[in-house]
């Protein structure tokens, strides 16, 4: 087995106590599947490559983990319901079953092997910006300067964070933390990147 990336090991002792347990089991399980895969931190989740090319990631939340194979058949949707293909992940015994995982993992090898292309999502739609943090963001030029200058996929990430707060005062305080966030020139998820 290649040496471990202790980012990884990081991500998982930092993950909830009911997740740890479950990442430590897939990072098994594709480790034994896989031998000589990589381990990386890709959008600030554990990932496993193999020739360099994203082959799985898995990523702890609050209330469930989540597994998600990325170079396999277009048509291979799986149960959703969470980040991954897999579902919402409470436990290890949601994990799908040993054998099955495994060859799912030989196959999505042999498709990078094959230089077949990796599933690409379709483009989301833009997430409008609430007025109260456009206003922010017009009042903090340092903090306009850094949104205006991420990627896409990290503008968007500010944008749900706020826009998925359910009272205004949460609200708030995440503009503001997002407002001092930026300033600094953070990503809405700093904390897992990589120092």
């Amino acid at each position: 087995m290649p040496t471990p990336d202790p980012r990884v090991d990081a991500y998982i002792a930092r993950a909830a106590a009911f997740a740890q347990p479950i990442l430590h089991e897939i990072r098994q399980r594709v480790h034994a599947a896989c031998p000589g895969v990589e381990e990386a931190i890709r959008w600030g989740m554990p990932a496993f490559l193999h020739r360099g090319r994203l082959l799985c990631g898995m990523a702890a939340f609050k209330a469930h983990a989540a597994l998600n194979l990325w170079a396999r058949d277009a048509g291979d949707g799986g149960a959703g319901g969470g980040m991954g293909q897999y579902g919402r992940l409470r436990s290890v015994a949601d994990l799908p079953a040993r054998r099955g995982f495994a060859a799912q993992l030989r196959q999505a090898m042999q498709r990078i092997e094959g230089g077949a292309p990796v599933l690409k999502r379709a483009p989301r739609p833009p997430l409008p910006m609430l007025p109260a943090f456009a206003q922010a963001l017009d009042a903090a030029p340092q903090a306009r300067a850094t949104f205006d200058g991420f990627a896409p996929g990290a503008r968007r990430d500010y944008l749900e964070w706020i826009g998925q707060a359910r009272r205004e005062t949460t609200r708030q305080q995440r503009i503001a933390q997002a407002i001092e966030w930026l300033a600094q020139g953070k990503r809405r998820h700093w904390k897992h990147e990589r120092h």
